[in-house]
């Protein structure tokens, strides 16, 4: 059996919000599912608990902190630097992609349209942590 795993999704679009709380629900009953509507709310959360989710899911565009400015703070934090962050985004241009990787992330992925595709594009992500986790743990 698979050990629980716990996510945060960093995401300012309520609709957003709600596709990746029905997909997690559907793909994955066992996992936990943080939600944070900006990039201050959730450093802030993740500075004040002991322990810290096992990969958070990050918006590019966001208003007040953007998901680079986000990505940035986790980086310069020794305590959360090593937390994989996948940039989750409706940008799919090249210079978003390139300072993402600059800036470390893990992974970025192109939210799919249709909840059928980001049903699929979820349970993808899903499968490869699971056996990520699993071959460290």
């Amino acid at each position: 059996m698979t050990p629980s795993q716990h996510f945060m999704l960093i995401d300012d679009n309520a609709a957003d919000q709600v596709l990746a709380r029905e997909a997690f629900e559907q793909l994955c009953p066992d996992c936990t599912l943080q939600i944070f509507s900006g990039g201050r709310q959730a450093l802030a959360w993740l500075q004040s608990v002991p322990d810290h989710p096992d990969v958070i899911l990050l918006d590019v565009n966001m208003p007040e902190m953007n998901g680079f400015e986000v990505l940035q703070e986790l980086k310069r934090n020794p305590r959360l630097a090593l937390i994989p962050v996948v940039m989750l985004s409706t940008s799919g241009a090249r210079g978003d992609v390139a300072t993402a990787y600059t800036l470390h992330a893990s992974s970025y992925l192109v939210k799919a349209p249709g909840f059928d595709a980001f049903l699929q594009q979820i349970d993808t992500f899903l499968t490869y942590w699971r056996k990520t986790r699993l071959a460290y743990a």
